[in-house]
C-alpha cells in the first residue's frame, strides 16, 4: 500500500521529510503528510509514474473523501 520510509527516501534522495516533501511537490508525485510530519507515498502512484504496466499484488485500496 504506502512505500516504506526508506522507499521514499530512495526515490527522493533525502531523508529529512521536509526535503523529501518539497521532492515529491516538485515532482508532481501524489502524497499525503501523516501525523508524524512524514510524506506518504502509495506504492501504486510511484509504479505507474515510472510505466510499469504489471499490476501490483491486490492490496486495500485508500479512498481519500472530500
Amino acid at each position: 500500500m504506502f512505500m516504506t520510509p526508506d522507499e521514499v527516501a530512495e526515490l527522493t534522495g533525502y531523508k529529512k521529510p521536509s526535503a523529501q516533501i518539497k521532492w515529491l511537490t516538485a515532482e508532481k508525485f501524489g502524497f499525503v503528510v501523516g501525523g508524524d510530519g512524514h510524506p506518504k507515498v502509495l506504492r501504486d502512484v510511484v509504479l505507474s509514474r515510472l510505466g510499469s504496466t504489471k499490476p501490483s499484488k491486490r492490496e486495500p485500496q485508500l479512498r481519500l473523501m472530500g
